[in-house]
């Protein structure tokens, strides 16, 4: 919520695969190692990644993997342990933080 406020658009990605109430298996789609969180700031539109992680959470194999393609690409992202992770990772369009 801190960062829609602060000028973003922000959107939680979920994961995975669950299974149905009828008993079939459904998968995101998404990308092994895909963040937490992706958004873009409204001053000029750039695409962001957070991954949420706790004070003591380490990155999987797959999100450092997908960590290294965002930075070959230049892209805003990093790990927010904290609310002034994640905006700090945004508003200094930060690559890689945290990783």
């Amino acid at each position: 919520m801190a960062v829609s406020r602060n000028g973003c658009t922000i959107f939680r990605t979920n994961v995975g695969k669950v299974k149905t109430a009828d008993g079939r298996w459904f998968d995101t789609g998404l990308p092994k190692g895909f963040p937490d969180l992706m958004g873009f700031r409204w001053s000029d539109g750039r695409i962001f990644f957070i991954e949420v992680k706790s004070a003591t959470g380490k990155p999987r194999p797959e999100q450092i993997t997908f960590h290294r393609f965002l930075q070959s690409h230049q892209v805003i992202h990093g790990i927010a342990r904290s609310t002034e992770d994640a905006l700090k990772i945004i508003n200094e369009s930060l690559v890689g933080y945290g990783f």
